[in-house]
């Protein structure tokens, strides 16, 4: 049966281990030596290739599920450095863009004047605010945001 499995195989184009042979039809499998008898029973379906098998992604997809939500990104899970996972340019990004655009919307809505505007941007570049809320709270404990009269009542 060697042979024979052996010269399917070569047919079929998988390797040996693929074969399945049909347990009923072994003598008539035993009995052809030649590449066209064991060619006809392929094509009989007495000799058939076994399906590849492959590593499934179910565990994969739930992880990442997980992943997406928050979870499995303790410090047991964390290889590289801080500076590797989120470089500090990326980092650097996304803070200045923050601050920028807060500024941009105190200065639209009238909080600050353009003045201020101005040199809270320049401080923002030069790396004085950490943070959105360090940059709001700045503004609140400097007295830079613009005193509002009261509506004007007519009548």
């Amino acid at each position: 049966m060697k042979s024979q499995r052996r010269l399917a195989a070569q047919l079929l184009g998988v390797g040996e281990s693929r074969v399945w042979i049909d347990p009923e039809r072994f003598e008539e499998v035993s009995s052809a030596i030649t590449r066209r008898e064991i060619e006809h029973l392929i094509k009989d379906g007495a000799i058939k290739a076994k399906p590849e098998k492959g590593v499934s992604r179910g565990r994969a997809r739930i992880r990442h599920e997980k992943r997406k939500r928050g979870r499995r990104r303790g410090p047991g899970s964390r290889e590289g450095a801080a500076g590797a996972r989120l470089p500090k340019k990326r980092r650097w990004i996304n803070t200045i863009r923050a601050l920028r655009d807060t500024l941009k919307r105190l200065r639209d809505s009238k909080s600050i004047t353009p003045s201020t505007y101005r040199r809270l941007y320049i401080m923002a570049k030069g790396g004085v605010f950490r943070s959105r809320s360090q940059l709001l709270q700045y503004v609140k404990a400097s007295g830079l945001l613009v005193k509002r009269r009261g509506a004007v009542r007519r009548g």
